[in-house]
């Protein structure tokens, strides 16, 4: 695809190179800054100087002087020019022979004493760009034989040429090219590369020059562009590999030059110039009748036989913008990213992240989201451009101005879409994840507001499910701008979030109350009651708990009493006074009832206050069910259930009070009985559970849960107190049924025999029971007292085992025995030992037992000995 790279400006005119002589032709040329030589077939150098003019619309054209022209005196036409600036001479090819000319005063070098300035025989040459010698004053020259098959090296100095190297090439060579010890050879059939330093060469691809001329251009540092056969343009390094794709010109081309990223191509009609980076033909300029092309430090110079033009490259950032004003976002990219090696890298950084914004906006106008996403990415764009194409997007309070000169045609999104509301979807669709993606990242760093505030916006209005998880985490979104948008689309419950992350819980409470009332409607949350709930719970302002506490009581009181029962407990919680929370509590039974189940059953508060007012609540219940007509048995039952568990569990509660409060029902016999029981009055108990509610079970089942902390003497006392009630023949309820109590008695034995001291039950029992009716019960006596027999017998047995154990490991950690005789002496006194009878001190050092003893009374502190023992 075509693009203006370059423009063809007139350099030197027909009439001021030839005047009236139309058989003067152009055979060579050589520019030098603003210095231009040319060389004609009438064997004359001119000398023009060039000089740049701008015009006030920026059009680049030249003005040519002529300082001067001189005549060789060889008639023969000039064939090569090529300047040493710093000899000041120009090196000339004429008549196969190459001399110095001032360049100045175009007059011929006369050659020095003992050297000459002259080179004859040759049919071409050029100058080594890359010298190898370091001498500033010197230029290496590379000089093609015209009778032999070598390549020549000459150092050239402002007086004299010295020959310094000679290479045979295995054919005729017809062109050269020349960098640091690399000749670059165009041979009668193949281009070849050559060291002259070490002789290594490397063949490069066959070519016939007898077809066509060959081209051989050093392009760069060990670098060459190449004629090659089909028309193609090749590059080769020294290695002779081709690291670049060849270009496709012409086959007829006759010149080449190089204006990175740009190969420039002459032939018989066009020039073609071709990019380097893809290989695509970008630009053709129609020249009739030209034959030379060359480039002179960046500067591409054409030549007709008649006249000469520059070939001037329009800016880099023209040509991209051309590319891009186009829609050529990749050919952009390319031509930017090939000339980073030509522009300064500050400069370089600067305009690839704006032409990265701008094919970045290109492709999101075409929709191509995800090359623009990319491309955005690389470019660090301001988010902000992009936010600023959609209306109402960016807070009113935001400073951002579009970046001028504007990256994008766009006025706006509608501009954009142009109706097409598909379009404008997807493109909100598209913003929407690019937001997600990078209000985290460095991207949104400076613009935090700006970002979350738009996300916000097109959340609500798209009603996407992401609003929530914005606003439930770490924003920076503008509650100014985001209420209004909020409200327009009845997100409440978002709203209140916001309200909530700027710490105005009031408002949010308020907002949310509505919506479960009915006033506002907002399906976002379903179960908002419960939320709101929860959020009290967790609510650290204890005075908007206790405003907004009635309401949800009053919506619910199971659901709100969780305010005050799962309160969190920890340091960014302020805790509730309990007492505070029951006085509150007071106007909502039922919830009160539920708070002081969780303050007894569940935090298990050890506080008697508590115990007693949830065990009155309780048998208020109890006693309101009871005096229904008719009782609701099931309700009944149940309540009686929780009464009797924390009458039977607690310790805490005032059990006097609670039995004067249901001292006259007689319906409550069973939990009259429990709380005797509490008071030690265990004769009562068991009299009412026998007697009047003849619940023998019952019964034992107190014997059993009022003993179940004690020890077991009171367990036996407690279970014998039960036998004496069933055994009592005094009482009137017992003669009425002693049959029964006779057999509860019989059982209770039979069942618990183990508690019971059998031989007080023995004495305790009438004579008329048989022994037969007594069988289980004395058996499991008899086995129960062999039991602790046999146990108290194993018992001494082991701690005899125990203590022999012990004395043996005392006797086995003692020593050898110790020997006495009368030739030992006492440690302590060193009289000789008379008789056996000594005491071993810690080392087993044997001394008289009077020596010790008189030490001992003499110690000021009266110890004892260790580990003192007696042996013989």
């Amino acid at each position: 695809m075509s693009v203006k790279a370059f423009e063809l400006v007139p350099a030197v005119e027909r009439d001021l190179l030839m005047g009236d002589k139309a058989r003067i032709n152009i055979e060579c040329i050589e520019c030098c800054g603003k210095h231009l030589y040319m060389g004609t077939n009438d064997c004359f150098i001119h000398h023009f100087l060039l000089d740049e003019v701008t015009s006030s619309k920026g059009k680049l054209t030249y003005s040519a002087q002529k300082l001067l022209h001189k005549y060789l005196g060889l008639k023969k036409p000039v064939a090569e020019l090529r300047a040493a600036s710093a000899l000041e001479r120009l090196i000339v090819l004429c008549d196969g022979i190459v001399f110095l000319v001032d360049m100045v005063t175009l007059e011929t070098v006369p050659s020095a004493a003992g050297g000459g300035a002259k080179i004859r025989g040759v049919t071409a040459f050029c100058v080594n760009e890359n010298p190898v010698n370091g001498d500033p004053f010197c230029v290496e020259m590379g000089v093609i034989s015209s009778k032999r098959r070598t390549v020549q090296i000459y150092m050239v100095y402002e007086d004299r040429v010295q020959l310094v190297k000679e290479v045979t090439t295995p054919e005729q060579p017809c062109a050269v090219s020349v960098d640091g010890y690399f000749l670059c050879l165009a041979l009668a059939t193949q281009y070849m590369i050559l060291n002259y330093n070490t002789g290594a060469s490397q063949d490069l691809f066959p070519y016939n020059s007898e077809d066509r001329r060959p081209i051989v251009k050093r392009i760069g540092r060990e670098e060459f562009l190449l004629a090659a056969p089909g028309g193609l343009g090749m590059f080769a390094n020294a290695e002779g590999v081709s690291q670049r794709a060849p270009v496709n010109w012409s086959e007829s081309v006759i010149g080449a030059a190089v204006s990175f990223p740009y190969v420039v191509a002459l032939d018989e009609s066009f020039i073609t110039i071709h990019s380097m980076l893809d290989q695509q033909l970008k630009q053709t300029l129609s020249f009739r009748d030209g034959h030379i092309l060359q480039d002179f430090e960046g500067k591409v110079i054409l030549a007709s036989t008649k006249a000469v033009y520059v070939l001037v490259p329009l800016p880099l950032e023209r040509q991209i913008q051309d590319l891009l004003a186009s829609h050529r976002v990749e050919e952009a990219l390319i031509l930017t990213e090939g000339a980073q090696q030509n522009i300064p890298k500050d400069k370089f950084q600067i305009l690839h992240k704006r032409i990265l914004q701008q094919a970045g906006f290109i492709q999101f106008g075409q929709l191509q989201f995800l090359e623009a996403k990319e491309h955005f990415r690389k470019g660090q764009l301001d988010v902000r451009e992009l936010i600023s194409l959609y209306p109402l997007l960016l807070p009113a309070s935001s400073s951002f101005t579009r970046c001028h000169p504007p990256l994008h045609e766009f006025a706006d999104l509608n501009h954009l879409a142009q109706g097409d509301q598909e379009k404008m979807l997807r493109c909100k669709k598209f913003l929407i994840s690019y937001l997600g993606e990078v209000r985290s990242t460095e991207v949104a760093n400076g613009c935090r507001e700006d970002v979350d505030t738009a996300l916000l916006k097109l959340y609500a209005e798209q009603d996407h499910d992401s609003l929530l998880d914005l606003l439930a985490s770490d924003n920076a979104c503008l509650l100014a701008d985001s209420v209004p948008w909020l409200e327009k689309y009845h997100k409440y419950f978002a709203l209140g979030l916001l309200y909530h992350y700027n710490s105005q819980d009031s408002a949010a409470l308020q907002l949310w109350i509505r919506v479960v009332d009915g006033d506002l409607q907002d399906s976002t949350r379903s179960g908002l009651y419960e939320y709101i709930v929860d959020f009290l719970c967790s609510c650290s302002n204890l005075d908007l708990v206790w405003k907004y506490a009635d309401w949800a009581l009053a919506k619910d009181p199971t659901i709100g009493v969780h305010i005050f029962t799962k309160r969190p407990v920890c340091k960014d919680v302020t805790d509730l006074n309990p007492e505070d929370a029951i006085t509150y509590l007071g106007k909502h039974n039922q919830a009160l009832l539920l708070y002081l189940e969780h303050l007894v059953l569940e935090r298990k508060i050890k506080k008697e206050k508590f115990h007693t007012h949830l065990a009155v609540l309780y048998l208020e219940r109890v006693l309101s069910l009871l005096s229904e007509v008719p009782n609701n048995e099931e309700c009944l039952t149940r309540a009686r259930e929780r009464l009797q568990a924390l009458l039977r569990v607690s310790n805490l509660y005032r059990a006097q009070f609670l039995l004067g409060k249901m001292e006259n029902c007689e319906q409550l016999l069973l939990e009259r009985a429990t709380l005797h029981g509490k008071l030690e009055e265990n004769d009562k108990a068991l009299h009412i559970l026998v007697h009047k509610l003849k619940d023998f079970s019952s019964a034992e089942a107190f014997c059993v849960w009022a003993s179940s902390s004690r020890d077991s003497g009171y367990q036996q006392q407690l279970f014998h107190l039960l036998l004496e009630v069933y055994l009592d023949g005094n009482l009137p309820q017992a003669a009425a049924g002693s049959g029964d109590l006779e057999m509860a008695a019989v059982d209770l034995l039979n069942r618990h025999g183990e508690v019971f001291d059998a031989a007080r039950v023995l004495r305790m029992l009438p004579e008329s029971w048989s022994l037969q009716l007594l069988r289980p019960f004395l058996g499991r006596a008899i086995r129960a007292s062999m039991h602790a027999c046999r146990t108290s017998q194993i018992a001494v047995g082991l701690a005899q085992s125990e203590n022999l154990q012990l004395l043996h490991d005392r006797l086995k950690d003692r020593k050898k025995p110790i020997f006495v005789s009368e030739k030992k002496g006492c440690h302590l006194c060193h009289n000789t030992f008379s008789e056996p009878d000594v005491v071993c001190l810690p080392g087993g050092v044997p001394v008289h037992t009077h020596c010790v003893a008189q030490r001992v009374r003499d110690s000021p502190t009266k110890r004892q000995l260790t580990n003192s023992s007696n042996h013989t």
